[in-house]
């Protein structure tokens, strides 16, 4: 199994106060910890206009930088809002970050979930999984042939005779491509054409055991031309993740902070989109405990390998994407991925070695 962690850039706004400049600071110092301690792929995740999830407007700017001071981690974004990009610039900038991360990029691309966003940009939320469908077209195309001629709904685009997409990436034939998803529409387009699977940190693990099985079964469709992606049949699995010396150090430590961010995270601006992706009631009250059986991987290390084991015996990931709230501080958030790290990741490494 491979290990990345998803940061989303969110404030903690006691600590980072207004305009929050100091939350990128603080994620990179995060996202190079995790180079250090041999984590597979630091992921970040594009949000706008709000500082109540995340504050990071383009992932590409963010992946170039951190291209130079990363030595070893792949670097992605999680996701990309395909339906407020021009898919072309997409391609050509996958390709680039490709280079300057000496073929150590992952494209992940979604449909974006929080209306807000869609209505800053002036797209029409409502359309965002047509304008996604169309551009992953496009997206696709473009980057096995780096030339396409398009006319659809939402894109017309030229790009042929003597001119084509440049740079081409290190990584062949593209850059493994993931689609974020959690409906049975965009699991099946994500299995349709190719892609590897990104799950949401919000369903328990009976309801993700459902979706990786949908989305094996679809693969069986996707045609021969798409399978060729090196992320082709990949599970990467979101879960809320904190370790520390024990069950109960953990829940004192991460039990008020996590539930606050869940609750936040559910919060009216993305209750349409969410509510058909878990299951649970975003009226509701949040028990920790009960997250704790159903949704979590939190608790001591030999408590965290139990519950991975039976994640992915449940679902089959080939990934797990750890997440967490930045309401722990520093000094928390840094001792759980090191014992992660340390404690849990060794027994995945052994068991994919023999």
């Amino acid at each position: 199994m491979k290990f990345g962690v998803l940061f989303t850039s969110h404030p903690h706004i006691d600590l980072e106060p207004y305009p929050h400049r100091d939350v990128h600071a603080r994620t990179t110092a995060e996202i190079l910890e995790v180079d250090r301690l041999g984590y597979d792929t630091a992921w970040i995740a594009e949000h706008h206009f709000s500082s109540g999830y995340g504050i990071l407007p383009d992932p590409f700017t963010y992946i170039g930088y951190l291209a130079a001071q990363t030595k070893q981690i792949n670097l992605g974004p999680a996701v990309m809002t395909l339906p407020l990009y021009n898919p072309i610039r997409v391609v050509e900038n996958a390709g680039f970050a490709d280079i300057l991360s000496n073929g150590r990029f992952i494209l992940g691309l979604g449909s974006g979930y929080r209306p807000y966003e869609f209505e800053g940009m002036g797209i029409p939320f409502d359309e965002r999984r047509d304008i996604q469908e169309e551009a992953l077209e496009i997206v696709l195309s473009a980057l096995h042939s780096r030339q396409i001629k398009h006319e659809g709904k939402y894109f017309n685009l030229d790009v042929s005779g003597d001119y084509e997409i440049f740079p081409a990436s290190i990584q062949t034939p593209h850059v493994p491509l993931y689609l974020a998803a959690g409906t049975d529409r965009s699991i099946g387009v994500a299995a349709h054409h190719g892609c590897g699977l990104m799950l949401s940190t919000l369903p328990a693990f009976d309801k993700v055991a459902i979706q990786t099985e949908f989305y094996r079964t679809a693969l069986d469709d996707a045609p021969e031309k798409w399978r060729g992606n090196p992320a082709y049949g990949q599970i990467d699995q979101a879960r809320w993740v904190y370790v520390a010396e024990s069950d109960a150090k953990a829940k004192e430590e991460s039990a008020a902070g996590l539930v606050h961010h869940i609750k936040n995270f559910m919060a009216k601006n993305a209750a349409g989109y969410l509510g058909s992706v878990s299951e649970k009631d975003q009226g509701g009250e949040l028990d920790y405990d009960e997250l704790a059986e159903t949704t979590l991987l939190h608790g001591s290390p030999d408590t965290v390998i139990r519950r991975l084991q039976q994640l992915q015996e449940m679902t089959g990931i080939t990934s797990l994407v750890l997440h967490y709230p930045p309401y722990y501080g520093i000094d928390n958030t840094l001792k759980s991925l090191r014992l992660f790290a340390e404690e849990v990741m060794p027994a995945f490494r052994i068991e994919a070695a023999t």
